[in-house]
Formats: C-alpha cells, structure tokens, sequence
C-alpha cells in the first residue's frame, strides 16, 4: 500500500511534465531511439539483462515493473520485484492491479515520466494492451526511450514491444496492434522451443515493410541506437519478406553477433516497393543537363580542382560544400583545403543532415543559390541517412538543372551513381548491401566505385553487373576523376577509369566462378586514360 500512496503523490507532480513532454517520439531518427530496448524471448532472463538495467538507473533512478499481461499481476510482479532485488535493484515502482483501468493507466504514466527504466513482464500481450487502451502508456514509454532510458520485457512483454503485434495463432498468427517501441518490426518470442519461424513469416508476408525478429528462450536482444545485439543462451532469426526479385530471407544471430536494424528495416521498405534496386529507374547512362565531376579518392590534382570550380562558374562560383559522409561527431563545418586556395566568391559548409535540419532556410537558400556541390569523402551510407526523402535530392538535382556542377571524392563519388556499391553500415566490403542499394542517381544506370587500381579492387564490380545486367560499372583511380557530361565521359587526374558491362562478361558462364584475383579480373574492362574521352552509351553496349 504504501507504493500506492507513492504514485498518488507522484500523479501530481509529474503529471505535468507528462503532458509538456507529449510531443511525438513515435519515430525516432535512423540512428534509432537514444534510448535501449531489451527484448527476451521467453524462459530465463539472461545475467547481463539485470545487469543493464541497473546500469540504466545510474545508482539512483526508479524502475516501473508493468506485470499487467500476467494471470495474476501482482504476484508476477512480486517475483520480477524479488528478481531485481537479487540485481540490487531497489527503487521498484508497482502501481496497484487492483485499482480502475483507468486510474492504473494514469498512475502508470506518471510513474513511467519519473523513471528511468521500465520492466513489462510476461503473459498475454492482448491483456496488456487492453488493459492501457487509450492510457497515454504507449507515449510515455516513448518519452522514455527518447530521454535515454531503457525499456525491457520477456514474453508477451516482448511481443508487446512492435505495433504489428502477434497476439497469438499457433501456425497463422492472429496480428493486433502493439506499442510501436520498435519501429518497422514485428516480434515473436519463445521462438525455436515453439517451432514458430513459420508463423512469423506469415506474419511478414503480410506486413512485407516490417523485419521480422524471432527471439528463442533464455536469450535477449538489446537494442541501442541503430545497432541490434543478441545475447543469451541461443539465438535470434531475422525475417525478410519474398518479393519479386528476392527470396524470403533468415538471417540467424548466436549470441555476441551483432546487426544493424537500420539497414535491416530499409531492405524490409525496399522489398515492400516492389523497386529492384537493379533495375534502372532514371533511365540510361547520361547527365541530362550540368556536368558531374566524380573523383576515385586519394589525392585532389590541380587539374580535377580547376575543371570542378570551373563547371561551377569560376571566380564567381557559389558552391555549398556537404561534408555528412562521417558520424555527426566528426563532420567538420571547415571548407576543403583544395577549395581553400581556390578564388571562388562563395563556399558554404552545410552539416544538417535528416528531414528537420534540411528543412532548415539556411540549408534551402543555399542549396538554392549553388552553382557547384561538392560531396566529401567517408561512408555514402551516411548521406543516404542524411538526405533521401528529403526536399535535399531535388534541391540537389536542380543544381544539375540550372547548368552548375556536382562533384565529390570516395563516398561522394559512389553516392552519385543509381547502384549504390560498399553501402553497408558495418563495412565497406560488402558490394551489395540490401537496404543500402540505391544511390542519387545524378549518373543514372551505374555503380561507382573508388580507390579501384590502389586497393585491388577489380573483382568486386563483376557480381554487381552479373546480377544487375543493366548496370554499367566504373571503377575510378585514386588522383583520377571522370567528367561527365551528356554521356561524353572524359578521365583527368594521374591515371585511369574501368568500365565493365555485362556483355564484356557473356564469355563467362553463368555457373562459372568469376575471377577472383585483380589481374584476372582487369581483363574484363575497358579502361581509359587520363586525358583519353569515351560515351557512356557505347561503353554500356
């Protein structure tokens, strides 16, 4: 009783700061919530959950333990109580079971908005959420994740966790709507021990824009920022829907691996569009109007400097710098040192990134007023997270519009190309990252790569062209930059640009292994020189 009397005190001082925070957290940016979700599968709670959730109280915040989905609430949050206690965990907040509905959400949501963590033991997910219908529950829950703190829960607590809820179903699952904790997901628990991969697919295949993730028993995934790590004593399934150009997919997690949920929910979106990544979608190799300037890495030559600042419009040139190919915590607002020496009248260094910086009139006006864009180097990865669905790629794309000029080195090379090549967010190894496939297309109908003769790199644009035929590959030099404009490709700097088709690899058979060492590999690309010119159109053919 004397919790009780706890939270009636509680609803009055932070009720308030409840509804002051009820701003929408329901969608958190690709980097994930700042917060951490822990989601167990059932059976034993692994050591190192307790153990994280004592660490998300920082020696002095309160846990709220929501037992509602139990059979009896009060006793299942008794045993939670007595399991976090043995955790030295003491500062546990139970709002009452016995109270109305809605006076038990009211005083949940309270509790929720002063603590620092949150434990949904398990049950039936559907009594859970029909116990907080309407309760304001859900958003507090948000408002948590979005301040840092950590949600956890086991069983139907885990289930709860998506808003494409399975509620139950032992082979065709019975969906509901859940707590919409984990975006773009749908969840199953207890999942190998109830032989329910089936079930969940089922589920996808009705939800095809939602990753499945299947948890066994005796074994959580945490879920912090972007990155999904599994932990326990067996392992985790993540579930992708069939579509027309892929097959269904599980991908199996043992404990320690780790994913990135990020990249896992845009191959879930790009399945659900029925768009082939491989397919072309802004027609044939060719700068329709303005020119492009796309450089291999490594060093700037003088040359590849004076052509870009020239296309942009020389000593009066307007040109807006990007550089959010790194983490946020490493961009730089400082102008290039190769365009510091250059006279050119204006050079702006725009860092927004996501739908509401961009929005911003800073970023607007001056994409607006550019004559010349200048992507820098690092991971392209980072400027899909930072522009697509955002009025940026126009603003960019009108830049080419108005006659100026495109350019960039490495990532902002590649990020230019339809097909986008070394998009995973876990390393630049892997050619065709799914979720990841798709560049700005400001050179539509091709895959970019760089650093190409330097690092060997040869045999990795042949698998992107045998399984998209209609892709045109290049892979450009360090110190070497191709300038396209109309399909007339021309190549500067110190040494060469490959290009490679598919029918320069017709005389290799299907079934055939492709070459796997750079010398074998280069024999299957027609290279051209600095200060030699090609067409794209030829080079496709």
């Amino acid at each position: 009783m004397a919790a009780f009397v706890l939270l009636r005190i509680m609803v009055v001082i932070f009720l308030g700061a409840g509804i002051a925070m009820g701003q929408d957290w329901a969608v958190p940016t690709a980097d994930g919530w700042p917060g951490t979700l822990i989601i167990v599968g059932g059976g034993t709670v692994p050591d190192d959950v307790a153990i994280a959730l004592k660490e998300s109280l920082h020696g002095e915040g309160s846990l709220v333990v929501i037992a509602d989905a139990a059979s009896d609430p009060m006793e299942a949050a008794e045993s939670a109580t007595k399991w976090l206690a043995e955790a030295e965990i003491s500062r546990v907040v139970v709002v009452d079971s016995s109270l109305a509905e809605s006076t038990r959400g009211l005083l949940t949501v309270a509790a929720i908005d002063a603590a620092s963590a949150v434990w949904i033991c398990g049950g039936q997910q559907s009594k859970l959420l029909t116990t907080f219908a309407a309760s304001g529950v859900e958003g507090a829950l948000q408002r948590l994740l979005h301040r840092g703190g950590t949600v956890g829960g086991t069983s139907a607590g885990a289930a709860s966790m998506s808003k494409v809820m399975i509620a139950g179903g032992a082979e065709q699952p019975e969906i509901s709507e859940g707590w919409d904790l984990l975006q773009g997901a749908i969840v199953d628990q207890h999942f190998t021990n109830r032989n329910r991969l089936a079930r969940l697919q089922i589920a996808v295949e009705m939800h095809a824009a939602c990753v499945g993730i299947g948890i066994d028993e005796d074994t959580a995934v945490f879920i912090h920022g972007r990155q999904l790590r599994v932990t326990g004593r067996d392992s985790a399934s993540v579930v992708l829907a069939k579509t027309d150009y892929r097959d269904a997919e599980v991908l199996r997690l043992a404990a320690g691996e780790v994913a990135d949920l990020t990249q896992l929910r845009r191959a879930a979106r790009q399945r659900a569009s029925r768009v082939d990544p491989g397919e072309p979608q802004s027609g044939s190799p060719e700068v329709r109007a303005g020119s492009l300037v796309i450089v291999g890495g490594g060093a700037m030559p003088e040359d590849v400097v004076q052509r870009f600042v020239e296309l942009a419009g020389g000593a009066s040139a307007n040109i807006v710098v990007l550089p959010t190919a790194v983490p946020r915590e490493e961009t730089s607002s400082q102008s290039p040192g190769f365009l510091k020496k250059e006279s050119v009248a204006h050079i702006t260094v725009l860092t927004q990134r996501g739908p509401a910086e961009v929005a911003s009139e800073e970023f607007r006006t001056s994409l607006k007023s550019a004559t010349g864009i200048w992507f820098g180097g690092g991971r392209q990865w980072h400027f899909v997270d930072a522009y697509e669905g955002t009025e940026a790629l126009e603003l960019l794309r009108d830049v080419l519009r108005r006659g100026g000029v495109i350019g960039g080195s490495s990532a902002g090379a590649t990020i230019q190309g339809e097909f986008l090549v070394r998009g995973h967010p876990h390393g630049n190894s892997v050619m065709m990252a799914e979720g990841y496939e798709r560049g700005f297309a400001f050179l539509p109908g091709m895959a970019i790569d760089q650093h190409f003769s330097q690092r060997g790199r040869f045999p990795d644009l042949l698998p992107v062209v045998r399984r998209h035929p209609k892709m045109l590959g290049v892979g450009i030099d360090e110190g070497t930059a191709i300038v396209v404009t109309g399909t007339k490709v021309e190549v500067i700097g110190q040494h060469s640009a490959h290009f490679v088709s598919a029918k320069l690899l017709m005389s290799i058979p299907a079934e055939q292994p492709l070459p796997s060492t750079a010398e074998e590999a280069a024999k299957f690309y027609v290279s051209i020189k600095t200060g030699e010119s090609g067409d794209l159109k030829a080079l496709s053919q």
